[in-house]
């Protein structure tokens, strides 16, 4: 089959194919006397293989050592286990890493009172030197008056 059709059967594009082809994720194709590549069913499962990988953020690196293992009739299941929980442990931090951005993101938006004054404390947030934790978010330092005057009290 042509560069398309495997593309749809693997569910990926043209583009990625050539691209896996480029990296050695995939082999290259053999080709037409036209110069039009041709894939096989062997493809679209190495295809199929490369996308689940992908969908679960595993690195090309890592998916080339998953391959070589897939490859390999004589592999250790205990290998392929190994990589798998080291991604998982990267993906674990990584979900770390986002629940502390959300949180000081909830934060910021809670602290900032959101009106026409011109003081925001997203932006003292963001550009303070040591970016600070807001411990209670709803106490909002420099908010404006009623007259839009600032109130840098307790500063």
């Amino acid at each position: 089959m042509n560069i398309g059709e495997a593309a749809k059967q693997a569910g990926v594009t043209a583009k990625m194919i050539r691209h896996y082809e480029a990296t050695g994720l995939l082999p290259q194709a053999s080709r037409t006397e036209a110069g039009y590549r041709q894939y096989g069913e062997a493809d679209i499962a190495r295809l199929g293989f490369i996308r689940r990988c992908r969908t679960l953020g595993f690195s090309i690196d890592e998916i080339r050592d998953l391959l070589t293992l897939w490859d390999d009739p004589q592999r250790s299941a205990r290998e392929v286990k190994a990589l798998a929980q080291q991604h998982l442990q990267e993906v674990e931090s990584k979900i770390d890493e986002l629940k502390a951005m959300q949180q000081t993101l909830q934060s910021m938006i809670s602290a900032c009172s959101g009106d026409d004054c011109p003081q925001c404390s997203i932006l003292d947030h963001l550009s303070a030197p040591e970016p600070r934790l807001y411990n209670n978010p709803h106490k909002q330092d420099g908010a404006c008056d009623s007259a839009g005057a600032v109130d840098s009290a307790g500063d």
